[in-house]
C-alpha cells in the first residue's frame, strides 16, 4: 500500500458525502451504517490533518480545502470506474477497442458509418472517448487515435485517412443578404474555433484582405459542430471543413459568405502503439477506415 494515498474506503465515503451533503445519503448509496461513514470520514481527516466538513447548525458543509479536494477526488474515482469497466469489457467475450477520437468527426463522419463495421466485424467492439490534445499511449487506456495534424505522432503506426483540404466561410442566407458593412464579409460577426485561434487570420492572409478588429472579435466555440451550428442560426460566418458542412450548404441551411477558401495542410489520421496486443485488431479497424475513406471520396 502506498503510504501518501489514504484508504480507498474513506476516500469513496468522503466523495459520496461531499456530493450527496448528508452522512446518512452518503450511507445509503454506499450500502453502509451512517456511523460507518462518519468514522470514515473522521479517520481521513485526521490522516490528512485538514478540515474538510464544518456544521453550520444542523448541516455539514465542505471547507475551502474539501470542496477542492472532493473535486479532485472525484475525477479520479470517475478515471478508475472507466479504467476497470475497459478492462471488463476487454476480457468479455469477442474482441474490442478502445479508440480516442475529436468530437466533430466522430459525431458527424465516423459514428454514422460504425454499423457498417459492425456487420461486418460482429466479434469486435469499438468504444469512442473524445480526446482533443496529443497525448502518449503509454500513459491513457486507448488502443488508437483518430485525430486532425499535418503528421503521425510520433512511435507509432497508422495512416492518413484522408486531408482536410480547405475551410469555407459559411452562414445564414439571410444573414449573407443583408451583411452590411466593409470588406470581404461586411459587418458579419466572425465566429471562432478555440483550437484554431489564426484560421480567421489565415484567410485574411490567403485571400489578400485585411485583418482588422472586426474579424478578430466575435464568439469562440469549442467545436466545428457548434460553429456550424452557429453559422446556421444567423450568430455570423464561421470557417468551417468543406466536408462538414457540404450536407448544410446542400440543403441550404448556409451559404458560401465568400468565394475564397482557407487551403490547410493537415488531415485526419489514425494511428496506434507500435507494438502491443491489439495490433491484428487495430489493423482490422484501419483497413476498414481507409475503405470508407476512401469510398466517400474526401482524401
Amino acid at each position: 500500500m502506498r503510504s501518501g494515498i489514504p484508504n480507498l474506503s474513506a476516500l469513496q465515503a468522503f466523495e459520496a458525502t461531499a456530493r450527496l451533503g448528508t452522512f446518512s445519503r452518503a450511507a445509503e448509496e454506499l450500502s453502509l451504517t451512517h456511523s460507518a461513514v462518519y468514522r470514515q470520514v473522521a479517520s481521513l481527516e485526521q490522516r490528512l490533518g485538514v478540515q474538510l466538513f464544518t456544521r453550520v447548525r444542523r448541516r455539514i458543509v465542505l471547507t475551502d480545502h474539501g470542496a477542492e479536494y472532493a473535486g479532485r477526488i472525484r475525477q479520479h474515482l470517475d478515471q478508475i470506474e472507466k479504467d476497470t469497466f475497459g478492462l471488463v469489457s476487454r476480457t468479455g467475450m469477442g474482441r474490442s477497442l478502445h479508440i480516442a477520437v475529436v468530437p466533430t468527426l466522430a459525431t458527424t463522419w465516423l459514428i454514422p458509418r460504425l454499423a457498417d463495421f459492425a456487420e461486418r466485424h460482429p466479434d469486435i467492439t469499438v468504444s469512442l472517448s473524445v480526446r482533443t490534445l496529443p497525448f502518449q499511449f503509454k500513459d491513457h487506456p486507448f488502443d488508437g487515435a483518430l485525430y486532425h495534424s499535418d503528421h503521425l505522432w510520433p512511435g507509432t503506426r497508422g495512416v492518413l485517412l484522408f486531408r482536410e483540404r480547405e475551410l469555407v466561410p459559411v452562414c445564414a442566407p439571410a444573414l449573407a443578404k443583408a451583411r452590411g458593412g466593409e470588406g470581404p464579409l461586411g459587418a458579419m460577426p466572425h465566429l471562432h474555433l478555440l483550437s484554431r485561434p489564426d484560421a480567421w487570420r489565415d484567410w485574411y492572409g490567403q485571400n489578400r484582405h485585411d485583418y482588422g478588429p472586426h474579424a478578430a472579435g466575435g464568439p469562440r466555440y469549442e467545436l466545428f459542430t457548434m460553429v456550424l451550428a452557429a453559422a446556421e442560426a444567423g450568430l455570423g460566418v464561421g470557417l468551417v471543413p468543406r466536408f462538414l458542412a457540404q450536407d448544410a450548404l446542400d440543403a441550404g441551411r448556409v451559404t458560401e459568405a465568400s468565394p475564397g477558401v482557407l487551403r490547410v495542410p493537415h488531415g485526419y489520421y489514425f494511428s496506434y502503439p507500435e507494438s502491443g496486443t491489439r495490433i491484428e485488431t487495430l489493423k482490422i479497424f484501419q483497413t476498414w477506415l481507409q475503405a470508407v475513406a476512401g469510398s466517400d471520396s474526401i482524401g
